[in-house]
């Protein structure tokens, strides 16, 4: 059964330099509109649940062309509130060989989502007759007023039965110089709420302060991921390991820790046309694996594959319909499909 998915997050209008350009180099910009949440509520819209975003954007034309891309998406705006004068940017420059891709922000601290007053959700009424939430680590090094909605939003949502989701996704520069040690308590809350989490052996190591012996990151992964799920009773963990390589492309394999054992996708090494939005493709095929009651096996399956189409497209957004996704866990690229 469909179910109604909601994520808490900010709309970031991305401004691509065409090609494999420097922005230096360029001299015009693409735009589209994206955020974590949006990325993972459009995907399970493909899928066939009802997703929603709750957030904020400004009641100008900038504000007015993000949701109309959300609604094309086939996300729900019904829970975006209008205030506040702006909206975060990024600018995308695609990397190539050698060169890796840079993201630069601007005007992010003060977009209308993280400028919103401590009273603007009503969070009973916003998240009645959600079935699950997502949240993740980006939104939760904004600030203390950000951190506290997303609180909010979770226990409410938990108080009326349904899942918290959280994506670790910790970046360093959100953090400022206190970085790990200001993060902690705050992923440890969110940790303590969430029902499905996203994040592996580093992720453990570096926000949570968490030690082991081994070398071998399969070997970290086997021994942490079990210690955390028990320490924070999570029931379900999952998360990527990535391998880079010269010539354009990746390997991505999966796992996912649920029941008290491992399961791990196969090893997929694939081509990369755009790798932003990718994590968000394989934590989307994550969440719709155990909302349909799919196997371990089958859910971190389809959520690799979910990632690896992720990376054969333009933009952030997962674009690739369950139907697909399946289809690509069986068969390897070929010609015209007709």
């Amino acid at each position: 059964m469909p179910k109604r998915i909601a994520a808490f997050g900010e709309v970031m209008m991305r401004l691509q330099v065409p090609g494999h350009d420097l922005l230096s180099q360029g001299n015009t910009l693409h735009y589209t509109f994206s955020g974590t949440g949006v990325n993972v509520v459009s995907a399970l819209a493909r899928f066939g649940h009802a997703g929603s975003l709750i957030s904020r954007l400004p009641a100008n034309p900038l504000g007015d062309a993000a949701r109309a891309y959300l609604r094309k998406l086939g996300v729900s705006t019904s829970s975006i509130l209008e205030g506040g004068n702006y909206i975060g940017m990024y600018f995308l420059e695609n990397g190539f060989g050698a060169r890796p891709s840079r993201v630069t922000y601007s005007n992010r601290l003060d977009s209308s989502f993280n400028t919103a007053p401590e009273d603007v959700y009503d969070y009973d009424n916003i998240t009645r007759g959600i079935d699950a939430i997502h949240f993740c680590g980006i939104t939760l090094a904004m600030n203390d007023s950000v951190r506290q909605h997303m609180k909010a939003l979770a226990h409410a949502v938990k108080q009326q039965g349904g899942l918290v989701i959280f994506d670790c996704n910790y970046r360093p520069s959100l953090w400022g110089e206190s970085g790990y040690a200001k993060a902690k308590p705050h992923y440890e809350e969110m940790l303590r709420l969430a029902d499905i989490v996203m994040m592996n052996e580093q992720d453990v190591m570096n926000t949570l302060g968490m030690s082991t012996q081994q070398e071998q990151r399969e070997e970290q992964l086997k021994e942490l991921i079990p210690l955390v799920a028990a320490q924070y009773q999570i029931p379900v963990i999952a998360g990527t390991h990535r391998s880079i390589h010269g010539d354009n492309s990746h390997s991505l394999r999966g796992f996912l820790y649920k029941n008290q054992r491992f399961a791990f996708s196969d090893m997929l090494t694939f081509s990369v046309y755009d790798r932003i939005g990718a994590g968000d493709a394989f934590a989307s095929g994550v969440i719709h694996g155990e909302l349909a009651g799919f196997l371990p096996e089958k859910t971190v399956a389809f959520a690799a594959a979910a990632g690896m189409l992720a990376h054969t497209v333009s933009g952030d957004t997962p674009m690739s319909t369950e139907e697909e996704i399946l289809r690509a866990m069986t068969r390897s690229a070929g010609d015209v499909e007709r």
